[in-house]
Protein backbone atom coordinates (compact mmCIF):
# COMPACT_ATOMS: atom_id res chain seq x y z
CA UNK A 1 0.00 0.00 0.00
CA UNK A 2 1.61 3.14 -1.39
CA UNK A 3 0.41 6.23 1.49
CA UNK A 4 -0.29 9.42 -0.30
CA UNK A 5 -0.59 12.89 1.11
CA UNK A 6 -2.15 15.37 -1.27
CA UNK A 7 -1.59 19.03 -1.11
CA UNK A 8 -3.17 21.66 -3.31
CA UNK A 9 -5.02 24.64 -2.39
CA UNK A 10 -7.56 23.92 -5.22
CA UNK A 11 -10.58 21.92 -3.35
CA UNK A 12 -11.76 20.20 -6.31
CA UNK A 13 -8.38 19.35 -7.65
CA UNK A 14 -8.17 17.41 -4.17
CA UNK A 15 -11.05 16.05 -4.67
CA UNK A 16 -10.32 14.92 -7.82
CA UNK A 17 -7.00 13.27 -7.06
CA UNK A 18 -8.41 11.41 -3.79
CA UNK A 19 -11.49 10.07 -5.80
CA UNK A 20 -8.77 8.97 -8.42
CA UNK A 21 -7.02 6.77 -6.14
CA UNK A 22 -9.84 5.67 -4.00
CA UNK A 23 -10.65 3.70 -7.39
CA UNK A 24 -7.13 2.18 -7.32
CA UNK A 25 -6.60 -0.32 -4.68
CA UNK A 26 -2.60 0.47 -4.72
CA UNK A 27 -2.88 3.60 -2.58
CA UNK A 28 -4.62 4.72 0.52
CA UNK A 29 -4.95 8.94 0.57
CA UNK A 30 -3.59 9.91 4.16
CA UNK A 31 -4.33 13.23 4.25
CA UNK A 32 -4.61 16.59 2.60
CA UNK A 33 -3.56 20.02 2.74
CA UNK A 34 -4.48 23.30 1.02
CA UNK A 35 -0.61 24.58 1.63
CA UNK A 36 3.04 23.27 2.38
CA UNK A 37 2.65 24.57 5.63
CA UNK A 38 -0.29 23.22 6.53
CA UNK A 39 1.11 19.54 5.33
CA UNK A 40 4.31 20.40 7.47
CA UNK A 41 1.45 21.30 10.32
CA UNK A 42 0.56 17.62 9.96
CA UNK A 43 3.23 15.51 8.81
CA UNK A 44 4.46 14.79 12.66
CA UNK A 45 1.30 12.63 13.24
CA UNK A 46 0.35 11.21 9.72
CA UNK A 47 2.68 8.33 8.08
CA UNK A 48 3.07 9.17 4.10
CA UNK A 49 5.30 7.49 1.33
CA UNK A 50 4.23 10.17 -1.06
CA UNK A 51 3.52 13.72 -1.10
CA UNK A 52 1.21 14.74 -3.78
CA UNK A 53 2.35 18.18 -3.69
CA UNK A 54 1.09 21.79 -6.11
CA UNK A 55 3.93 24.05 -7.33
CA UNK A 56 1.72 27.06 -6.96
CA UNK A 57 -0.20 27.77 -3.15
CA UNK A 58 -0.14 29.92 -1.10
CA UNK A 59 1.42 30.51 2.54
CA UNK A 60 4.19 28.00 1.19
CA UNK A 61 4.63 27.16 -2.41
CA UNK A 62 5.73 24.29 -3.95
CA UNK A 63 9.24 24.89 -4.61
CA UNK A 64 9.75 26.35 -1.29
CA UNK A 65 7.77 23.04 0.78
CA UNK A 66 10.31 20.80 -1.10
CA UNK A 67 13.16 22.36 0.06
CA UNK A 68 11.54 21.99 3.77
CA UNK A 69 11.24 18.67 3.23
CA UNK A 70 14.12 17.09 2.10
CA UNK A 71 15.59 18.71 4.94
CA UNK A 72 13.10 17.61 7.35
CA UNK A 73 11.85 13.92 6.05
CA UNK A 74 14.29 13.02 3.78
CA UNK A 75 12.60 9.68 3.47
CA UNK A 76 9.12 11.29 1.99
CA UNK A 77 9.72 10.55 -1.86
CA UNK A 78 8.10 14.24 -4.04
CA UNK A 79 5.94 14.40 -6.55
CA UNK A 80 5.00 17.73 -8.18
CA UNK A 81 1.71 18.59 -9.69
CA UNK A 82 1.98 21.80 -11.50
CA UNK A 83 0.95 23.35 -15.19
CA UNK A 84 4.15 25.25 -15.12
CA UNK A 85 6.11 23.98 -18.63
CA UNK A 86 8.59 25.44 -18.25
CA UNK A 87 12.40 23.51 -18.45
CA UNK A 88 13.47 26.30 -15.88
CA UNK A 89 10.67 25.68 -13.27
CA UNK A 90 11.20 22.13 -13.69
CA UNK A 91 14.56 22.26 -13.19
CA UNK A 92 14.58 24.47 -10.05
CA UNK A 93 11.84 21.80 -8.81
CA UNK A 94 14.16 18.79 -9.70
CA UNK A 95 16.96 20.94 -7.86
CA UNK A 96 15.29 21.53 -5.14
CA UNK A 97 14.78 17.48 -4.59
CA UNK A 98 11.47 16.41 -6.31
CA UNK A 99 11.48 13.18 -7.22
CA UNK A 100 8.93 13.64 -9.74
CA UNK A 101 7.21 16.26 -12.19
CA UNK A 102 3.84 15.88 -13.75
CA UNK A 103 1.59 18.10 -15.38
CA UNK A 104 -2.27 18.64 -14.30
CA UNK A 105 -3.74 17.76 -17.37
CA UNK A 106 -2.03 13.96 -17.72
CA UNK A 107 -4.46 11.50 -17.65
CA UNK A 108 -5.05 9.22 -14.81
CA UNK A 109 -2.69 6.12 -15.80
CA UNK A 110 0.29 8.89 -15.68
CA UNK A 111 -0.36 10.20 -12.63
CA UNK A 112 -1.05 6.21 -11.22
CA UNK A 113 2.57 5.35 -12.98
CA UNK A 114 4.15 8.69 -11.58
CA UNK A 115 3.28 7.69 -7.96
CA UNK A 116 4.05 3.92 -8.36
CA UNK A 117 7.56 5.12 -9.74
CA UNK A 118 8.67 7.84 -7.35
CA UNK A 119 7.61 5.20 -4.59
CA UNK A 120 9.37 2.63 -6.04
CA UNK A 121 12.64 4.85 -5.44
CA UNK A 122 12.38 6.22 -9.53
CA UNK A 123 12.67 9.52 -10.73
CA UNK A 124 9.38 10.49 -13.26
CA UNK A 125 8.81 13.17 -15.92
CA UNK A 126 5.68 13.17 -17.33
CA UNK A 127 5.26 12.07 -21.50
CA UNK A 128 4.43 15.38 -22.45
CA UNK A 129 7.34 17.45 -20.98
CA UNK A 130 9.55 14.94 -21.94
CA UNK A 131 8.43 14.96 -25.36
CA UNK A 132 9.36 18.50 -25.15
CA UNK A 133 12.69 18.67 -24.31
CA UNK A 134 13.11 16.00 -26.75
CA UNK A 135 11.75 18.45 -29.51
CA UNK A 136 13.87 20.87 -28.32
CA UNK A 137 17.20 19.19 -28.66
CA UNK A 138 16.18 17.84 -31.86
CA UNK A 139 15.30 21.75 -33.28
CA UNK A 140 18.86 22.84 -31.67
CA UNK A 141 20.13 22.62 -35.37
CA UNK A 142 19.60 26.20 -36.87
CA UNK A 143 16.73 26.42 -39.04
CA UNK A 144 14.79 29.40 -40.77
CA UNK A 145 11.96 30.47 -38.26
CA UNK A 146 8.85 29.71 -39.38
CA UNK A 147 6.42 32.68 -39.93
CA UNK A 148 5.11 34.14 -37.06
CA UNK A 149 7.50 32.49 -34.74
CA UNK A 150 10.39 33.96 -32.48
CA UNK A 151 14.21 32.05 -33.02
CA UNK A 152 14.85 30.37 -29.65
CA UNK A 153 11.19 31.10 -28.33
CA UNK A 154 8.61 28.00 -28.80
CA UNK A 155 5.45 29.38 -27.29
CA UNK A 156 2.03 26.41 -27.48
CA UNK A 157 -1.43 27.27 -28.70
CA UNK A 158 -2.65 28.48 -25.79
CA UNK A 159 0.15 30.45 -24.63
CA UNK A 160 -0.35 32.74 -27.74
CA UNK A 161 -4.25 32.75 -27.38
CA UNK A 162 -3.28 34.48 -23.96
CA UNK A 163 -0.10 36.41 -25.29
CA UNK A 164 -3.00 37.58 -27.85
CA UNK A 165 -5.43 38.51 -25.16
CA UNK A 166 -2.77 40.25 -22.82
CA UNK A 167 -1.95 42.68 -25.70
CA UNK A 168 -4.93 43.74 -25.80
CA UNK A 169 -5.09 44.76 -22.43
CA UNK A 170 -7.34 42.20 -20.75
CA UNK A 171 -6.88 41.18 -17.21
CA UNK A 172 -6.26 37.78 -16.10
CA UNK A 173 -9.74 37.50 -14.98
CA UNK A 174 -11.06 38.46 -17.84
CA UNK A 175 -8.84 36.15 -19.89
CA UNK A 176 -9.76 33.54 -17.86
CA UNK A 177 -13.99 33.87 -18.52
CA UNK A 178 -12.65 33.99 -22.22
CA UNK A 179 -11.17 31.08 -22.24
CA UNK A 180 -13.49 28.78 -19.76
CA UNK A 181 -10.49 28.32 -17.95
CA UNK A 182 -9.37 29.24 -13.81
CA UNK A 183 -8.08 32.62 -13.54
CA UNK A 184 -4.56 30.89 -11.92
CA UNK A 185 -4.05 28.71 -14.93
CA UNK A 186 -3.97 32.30 -16.38
CA UNK A 187 -1.56 33.35 -14.17
CA UNK A 188 0.84 30.58 -14.80
CA UNK A 189 0.79 30.37 -18.93
CA UNK A 190 1.67 34.22 -18.32
CA UNK A 191 4.46 33.67 -15.85
CA UNK A 192 5.86 30.92 -18.43
CA UNK A 193 5.47 33.51 -21.40
CA UNK A 194 7.82 36.00 -18.89
CA UNK A 195 10.05 33.13 -18.17
CA UNK A 196 10.22 32.03 -22.00
CA UNK A 197 10.77 35.54 -22.98
CA UNK A 198 12.80 36.35 -20.74
CA UNK A 199 11.13 39.53 -20.24
CA UNK A 200 10.25 41.02 -16.68
CA UNK A 201 6.73 42.69 -17.06
CA UNK A 202 3.52 42.66 -18.94
CA UNK A 203 4.40 45.71 -21.03
CA UNK A 204 7.94 44.53 -22.24
CA UNK A 205 6.27 41.19 -22.86
CA UNK A 206 4.12 42.99 -25.36
CA UNK A 207 7.15 44.73 -26.91
CA UNK A 208 8.70 41.65 -27.19
CA UNK A 209 6.12 40.04 -28.45
CA UNK A 210 5.15 42.60 -31.41
CA UNK A 211 9.66 42.84 -32.33
CA UNK A 212 9.28 39.18 -32.84
CA UNK A 213 6.10 38.94 -35.02
CA UNK A 214 4.08 36.85 -31.70
CA UNK A 215 0.64 38.88 -32.24
CA UNK A 216 -1.62 38.56 -34.87
CA UNK A 217 -2.77 42.44 -36.22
Amino acid sequence: MIRVFIVDDHTLIRDGLRALLAAEPLFEVVGEADNGQALLDQLPTVAADVVLLDLNMPVLDGLATTHRLREEYPHLRILLLSMMTHERTIGEALAAGAHGYVLKNADKYEVVAALQGVAAGKRFLCSEIGLGLLDKLLLQEPRPPAPGTSPGVHLTHREREILQLVASGLTNQEIADQLFTSKRTVESHRQNLLEKTGVRNTPALVKYAMEHGLLKL
